[in-house]
């Protein structure tokens, strides 16, 4: 998985931070995660639901709303709807340089605020909510009534919100108060999973309810049985992540899943990196990159890791074989490798004898009631596993173009 930082231009003018957290493999879809009212990109659930979704193949977006967490603009001056205009502009940027959300997702306050922009997201399928309320304006709760009663006379008010101070102005509560998302929910038009606690004491089980009965279907309802509002227990985030992934798998388009023919590896670039790339082995998918420090995403090991890989797993594969068949009380392997560049000059049974060479070290550690001539003799085994003799011998790699071959072979 790699995690990017960008930013996208919000319904002001603000420049919005958001991440961006892609899959190893190319991205089965793309996805917009709207957090929680006053939280952030970094909540625990948005951040944890949103890297477990890469597990799944779902590149996920997840932003801060205008003047929260590291986005430009004043909070004072923004409302649930500039939020709903804020995630059809995060949408923009994710069709302009990628590809369109297919799924929204939406906690709390979040949650409405995807339901109410999926309209204007025409190339989303699905939309999630987890722990949302049924009208917007549930969240005058949260202010308490002397708040309400300041800011509707003085205009504004400073109100803590899970201890921080919130400038809230008139504006604010009159758009809470008019905005209704019953249209949006009854003719919402995709795919709906609503998630909810039936513990959540900020927003209580009945708003799901709500949602769920405007909703038409395709609708399902999962229970978030131990959970709390802010989903804030590791367990809980993964466990909704996972069962949103799942859910979001019959609507979401599929990437290719088709096996490959043994003895057959393909690697293509994921699109999602300088470097990144998709390795297909079988039914296998993989990731290789290279680090950061020259210019990659470090979303998987490099070329030369996978080639170090093949040659240790020959070599502990080698060696167990062996072991059972001699009868070897061999109870673990462990092999370690690098590999690096050396001036032949240096190396005393090489035949080069200018320039520099090559050099893989190997380093086994082997566990068991093992003897100083068992220990020798698998000492000699790792030099015959496969790989080894493979990458000693005189190799010959052919390159040609694919529609060479399909020309030869019509």
């Amino acid at each position: 998985m790699a995690s990017k930082k960008v930013t996208f231009t919000g319904h002001d003018g603000s420049q919005l931070s958001a991440s961006l957290e892609l899959p190893a493999r190319r991205p089965q879809a793309f996805a917009l995660f709207a957090h929680c009212f006053t939280c952030g990109k970094d909540s625990v659930a948005a951040a944890r639901i949103s890297r477990a979704l890469t597990d799944h193949g779902i590149a996920v977006m997840r932003f801060d709303f205008t003047g929260l967490g590291n986005s430009e603009g004043d909070f004072a001056n923004t409302n649930f709807s500039s939020n709903v205009e804020d995630l059809v502009a995060a949408a923009a940027y994710l069709r302009e340089h990628h590809q369109a959300p297919a799924l929204l997702v939406g906690h709390s306050l979040g949650g409405a605020a995807v339901l109410a922009a999926a309209h204007e997201i025409p190339e989303s399928v699905a939309v999630a909510t987890l722990a949302a309320p049924a009208e917007p304006d549930h969240v005058l709760q949260q202010f308490g009534e002397p708040s309400r009663d300041e800011i509707s006379r003085s205009g504004e008010a400073t109100v803590s919100l899970a201890g921080r101070p919130f400038n809230i102005k008139r504006q604010f509560l009159q758009d809470l108060q008019s905005s209704r998302i019953d249209d949006c929910i009854a003719h919402l038009g995709k795919a709906l999973l609503v998630m909810h606690s039936p513990l959540d004491t900020q927003v209580g089980v009945d708003s799901a309810s709500r949602i769920f009965l405007r909703a038409k279907h395709p609708k399902s309802f999962v229970s978030l049985d131990k959970a709390n509002h802010l989903l804030t227990r590791r367990e809980d985030a993964e466990y909704a992540a996972t069962v949103l992934a799942a859910w979001a798998s019959h609507y979401l388009p599929m990437a290719d899943a088709t096996p490959l023919p043994a003895g057959i590896v393909e690697v293509s670039e994921s699109g999602t990196g300088k470097f990144t790339q998709v390795v297909r082995s079988g039914r296998h998918v993989l990731a290789a990159d290279e680090p950061a420090d020259v210019g990659g995403d470090d979303a998987g090991p490099g070329p030369y890791d996978y080639l170090l890989a093949g040659l240790g797993a020959c070599t502990s594969m080698t060696l167990r074989l062996y072991a059972e068949r001699k009868q070897i009380p061999l109870q673990g392997v462990s092999v370690r490798l690098q590999h690096g560049r050396v001036h032949a000059e240096d190396c005393a049974d090489c035949e080069t004898s200018s320039g520099q060479i090559d050099q893989i070290t190997r380093t086994l550690e082997l566990t068991g009631d093992l003897s100083e001539a068992q220990h020798a003799d698998l000492l000699r085994i790792a030099d015959r596993c496969p790989v080894h003799r493979t990458l000693e011998n005189e190799i010959k790699i052919r390159t040609s173009l694919a529609s060479d071959q399909q020309q030869e072979n019509p």
